[in-house]
């Protein structure tokens, strides 16, 4: 049995026993940066961006919901938001699948491929922008083995040329249902080491100090 899918049981194990006191938000990131440190001052400004879908109605209040996620991750990674002057503009994207747990089936494990997700059942897509109930296909799992692969995108573009100048992808699965708790850590690995970060994929591991119920 692979080391990540022992840890991951002991974990879930430990979770369920209601004996958790720390929750470890484990990612696997991926960036591409052409921006020189030097040429990002502390507190470069960025504006999200929407698409025409997000406007209004329930595309304005997913975009909200998600951006409200990432804003923290931006001000961490030393980006400040001013849709008035931005030097930036930002495309965020989420998405959540739901699935079977690999421990409810022996013979399936819902893995990934190089950059997407590999076989699984069902299917939910927060992105770019979109977030909110309502987006799970058919096929969703029963709640006796629930789990999920998520994974989040940031790509900036540098104003008024619309370049793009980074990209970075997270991803991550587990038995937790909680978006709103894992989401806006995963934007915060994907941040990790802006603006020049370490080449090719790399495990970031954040602590939540609680885990969620």
């Amino acid at each position: 049995m692979p080391l990540r899918r022992i840890l991951t049981a002991a974990a879930l194990l430990t979770l369920l026993s209601g004996c958790a006191t720390r929750w470890v938000v484990d990612s696997d990131v991926r960036s591409f940066s052409s921006l020189p440190a030097a040429d990002v001052a502390a507190g470069a400004t960025y504006r999200f961006e929407r698409l025409p879908s997000q406007q209004d109605g329930d595309g304005a209040r997913g975009a909200a919901a998600l951006e409200a996620m990432a804003a923290p991750a931006f001000e961490r990674a030393g980006l400040r938001r001013d849709d008035a002057s931005a030097r930036y503009t930002a495309q965020i994207g989420a998405r959540v699948t739901p699935t079977y747990s690999p421990w409810g089936d022996p013979g399936f494990y819902p893995g990934w491929g190089p950059w997407g997700p590999g076989p699984r059942y069902g299917r939910g897509w927060y992105g770019p922008g979109w977030y909110g109930p309502g987006w799970y296909g058919p096929g969703f799992p029963p709640a006796s083995s629930p789990w999920y692969l998520r994974e989040v995108s940031v790509v900036l573009r540098e104003l008024p040329s619309n370049k793009v100048v980074y990209e970075t992808r997270a991803r991550n699965d587990g038995p937790y249902s909680a978006d709103s708790a894992v989401l806006p850590v995963m934007f915060q690995a994907a941040l990790q080491g802006f603006p020049t970060p370490p080449e090719g994929e790399r495990r970031v591991n954040i602590e939540i100090p609680k885990a969620a119920p």
